[in-house]
């Protein structure tokens, strides 16, 4: 599998880093099960999310290619200065790729989803996909 994902020029993650994603993916957070019931499968302006993905020595909680968005949920931990410094490294690393990234607490997403979607919406672009709204696509059965 690694072979195929070479060959169409796609990178592949060191297996450290995507055993963590496959890992993190099975231990969501009450928080992340909330964003990616709202993203999943194009929900938010059609745009295709995936959930814990590498990106080079890092795993994105949500990552949007068609738009170069990154979202990143964080808990109390982050909070501290210790981890508040990882975390600006890791944004910087991630702005160097190309990628805007977006952060939300926990407690924002819980209490505020609306305003966490809204923010989202506004660094996606009309239509990341190509294609038409989702509500244009559906056929006329009447006629």
């Amino acid at each position: 599998m690694a072979d195929d994902a070479q060959r169409k020029g796609k990178p592949t993650p060191p297996p450290l880093i995507r055993d963590r994603a496959r890992e993190l993916r099975r231990v969501s957070t009450d928080a992340e099960r909330i964003l990616w019931s709202r993203l999943r499968n194009g929900r938010l302006m059609e745009a295709k999310f995936r959930r814990q993905h590498p990106i080079g020595p890092y795993v994105a909680d949500f990552f949007c290619l068609e738009a170069k968005l990154v979202v990143e949920l964080d808990g109390g931990g982050h909070d501290e200065d210790d981890q508040r410094r990882l975390d600006q490294a890791r944004t910087q690393y991630l702005e160097s790729c190309g990628y805007k990234v977006l952060r939300f607490w926990n407690n924002e997403v819980s209490g505020n989803i609306k305003g966490v979607l809204d923010t989202i919406a506004g660094q996606l672009p009309a239509s990341p996909r190509g294609e038409r709204p989702r509500e244009a696509r559906v056929r006329d059965r009447s006629a």
